[in-house]
């Protein structure tokens, strides 16, 4: 097991070009309500530094290893939903929501079905069966079923997340607590954004939404780094 403190010696100066794109974003604060390619632009400049965060482990290592693979491409899927959500108000809000659910499928397949962790799977599609119920009311057209499969997709997500952490124990490794960390934070931002579209105003809900959301995707790119199968194992895996 690699220590936190290694970690953060060894990752974040890699992070240091993240942190100041986030910087960057909440101090020019761009108008929500003026969209153009320049508020696209920043919005989207943290997620382009968590690709430059992976690609600086080297070409070799994402090829290596799938899960890591799986992460650069959500975080790719998911930079290409943040410029559709800039210009939601001019349609493009159903393009975003295909483009982070593409994202959960490919972090859920990163996360992997091992170990299963079906009690937590209950607890969590209890909980996500009960936020639709309360979105239910203020949805209407095609957001009724559009918003059920992503409720779906993103509480499957957040299982295959958590299900692999471990807190105590010879087992305990950070990158679970990473992962499991960055989806439910990414839960909580998805799920601001859509009491605050459907059912009532939620105060400071943009801060809330944005730094939830740049925390969550820092920590799944993160959760990356000590990747949990390389290509040969994946193989030998397979053959057994």
């Amino acid at each position: 097991m690699v220590s936190p403190v290694t970690v953060v010696k060894s990752e974040g100066p890699k992070l240091v070009p993240f942190f100041k794109a986030t910087c960057v974003y909440f101090v020019l604060w761009l108008p929500s309500s003026s969209p153009s390619w320049v508020s696209a632009l920043i919005k989207c400049l943290p997620i382009f530094c968590l690709w430059l965060f992976l690609l600086a482990h080297g070409v070799r290592f994402l090829l290596a290893h799938p899960s890591a693979s799986l992460i650069f491409v959500g975080l790719v899927f998911s930079a290409v939903g943040d410029a559709f959500l800039i210009w939601q108000d001019h349609g493009y809000f159903e393009h975003g929501l295909l483009m982070f659910a593409v994202a959960h499928i490919l972090y859920a397949s990163a996360f992997g079905m091992r170990p299963l962790a079906l009690r937590t799977g209950l607890v969590i599609g209890v909980l996500s069966g009960l936020c639709y119920a309360l979105l239910y009311p203020g949805l209407s057209g095609a957001f009724t079923y559009l918003v059920g499969v992503y409720v779906a997709l993103i509480s499957f997500m957040g299982w295959r997340a958590v299900a692999g952490l471990r807190l105590v124990g010879a087992a305990w490794r950070w990158t679970e607590l990473a992962a499991g960390g960055g989806a439910l934070l990414f839960i909580l931002s998805d799920l601001t954004i859509a009491l605050n579209k459907f059912c009532f105003p939620v105060p400071y809900s943009r801060a809330l939404i944005m730094s939830t959301y740049y925390a969550a995707q820092m920590l799944i790119a993160l959760s990356a780094v000590e990747s949990r199968e390389p290509v040969e194992d994946c193989r030998l895996s397979k053959a057994n």
